[in-house]
């Protein structure tokens, strides 16, 4: 029988980071936290979790995109909330701030653009720095299929930030 509070206390902070690093608002990244787990308690009553932390994780990141998609969807309706806190910093002047702002938000919309395992792959390669091995372990891929998946992902995120860098500057970006 798994105990679901020593559970949460041991990988609860993996779930959050996961979810705040997509989402970038207190509440969703609650939202994301609280559906992980109850997918999770769904999971682990069909069959038996070999990998806690990679399970959550992914469950996570599929969660967090899925409200990502939900707030591009329904944007028309309402703009997401700001925290004002994170706007306001001792380090970077306010144009820096808003210029990552702008582009943390960017991010995030194109990212709910891409298709799912797209998606999913970049964030568990470049947002969570796994290998593409243990990105593949968790998607039940090879690695080849992992590079793939992450080179069609950079290229249409590349094509979609690409408004951003109108003097052509982005396809040098990131290119290795």
């Amino acid at each position: 029988m798994t105990d679901w509070s020593e559970l949460v206390r041991q990988h609860g902070p993996l779930v959050w980071r996961t979810g705040y690093r997509l989402l970038g608002c207190h509440d969703d990244a609650s939202d994301c936290f609280q559906k992980t787990f109850l997918a999770a308690f769904q999971l682990a009553r069909r069959e038996t979790v070999r990998d806690w932390p990679a399970l959550l994780q992914r469950l996570a990141t599929t969660r967090a995109l899925d409200l990502l998609r939900t707030r591009y969807r329904c944007r028309g309706r309402s703009e997401p909330a700001v925290n004002v806190a994170e706007l306001t910093s001792s380090n970077p002047g306010p144009n820096e701030q808003a210029e990552a702002a702008e582009l943390a938000e960017r991010l995030r919309e194109a990212l709910a653009e891409l298709p799912e395992r797209q998606a999913e792959v970049f964030c568990l390669c470049l947002l969570d720095g796994l290998s593409y091995a243990e990105a593949g372990r968790r998607l039940r891929l090879d690695a080849g299929g992992v590079g793939a998946l992450l080179h069609r992902a950079r290229k249409q995120l590349r094509r979609r930030l690409a408004v951003l860098w109108p003097d052509g500057d982005v396809e040098t970006r990131g290119e290795s």
